[in-house]
């Protein structure tokens, strides 16, 4: 259940009888062919295929994160470090203050990392608080799942072309790999570099594949959802 498909008295009700929340940090900035929204929607995905089979609640998601380096790609969007951390710890305090205790971030970006950190001064300060991050493509399952078919998991290719983030056909070819290097680019020395936006790899797999993905990283949501 999502907090849209509910009113005051229905979080009320249910916090009567459970105390966990996911919540999700997403994005909105270019994936080559895929969805500007992709950063948000894997982890939706993940949190409504979760929710349905554990009947914890999801809270709306943050669909802006921390992408200056692509701002030279229409469609992105970014939000500076210092208010993004202070975003994240109103949205867990509004939540803590009416009763959640645990929280399931499901973060679908490798910018949002600051707002992990500042999360340990916010655990810090409300006592009783329990706060996992879940960051799905830096798990060992993916790890493991991409080397075991001969896939390198880069931004905007097929690690991230599920149906459900696929706006156009996607190239059949793999793309040399975007070295990233040392150097702190700026936005239009990243778009020089990367070009349509994919750092490399495959562009798309089977949906056999990412089905199986999928399954493998809901099984870990799951298991995430139990707190131990």
């Amino acid at each position: 259940m999502h907090f849209d498909e509910t009113n005051w008295q229905g979080v009320e009700k249910y916090l009567q009888q459970d105390d966990r929340v996911m919540l999700i940090l997403g994005a909105s900035e270019q994936h080559a062919d895929l969805s500007l929204l992709t950063d948000s929607k894997i982890p939706l995905a993940l949190a409504g295929a979760a929710s349905k089979l554990s009947g914890v609640i999801i809270a709306p998601p943050l669909h802006f994160g921390v992408s200056p380096y692509f701002l030279t790609y229409p469609g992105t969007i970014s939000i500076q470090v210092d208010t993004y951390v202070r975003v994240v710890e109103d949205i867990i305090r509004s939540l803590y203050g009416y009763g959640f205790r645990r929280v399931l971030i499901l973060n679908g970006h490798g910018g949002n990392a600051p707002a992990k950190l500042h999360l340990h001064a916010v655990v810090n300060a409300l006592a009783g608080l329990r706060v996992k991050w879940y960051s799905w493509w830096l798990s060992q399952v993916v790890v493991k799942f991409a080397a075991e078919n001969g896939l390198a998991t880069q931004h905007a290719n097929w690690m991230e072309n599920f149906t459900f983030t696929r706006i156009s056909s996607s190239p059949n070819y793999r793309k040399p790999l975007v070295e990233a290097g040392s150097e702190i680019l700026s936005a239009e020395k990243t778009r020089e570099r990367a070009m349509d936006g994919s750092y490399g790899g495959d562009y798309q797999v089977s949906d056999h594949l990412m089905q199986k993905l999928f399954d493998l990283c809901l099984a870990e949501v799951l298991e995430e959802l139990k707190f131990n």
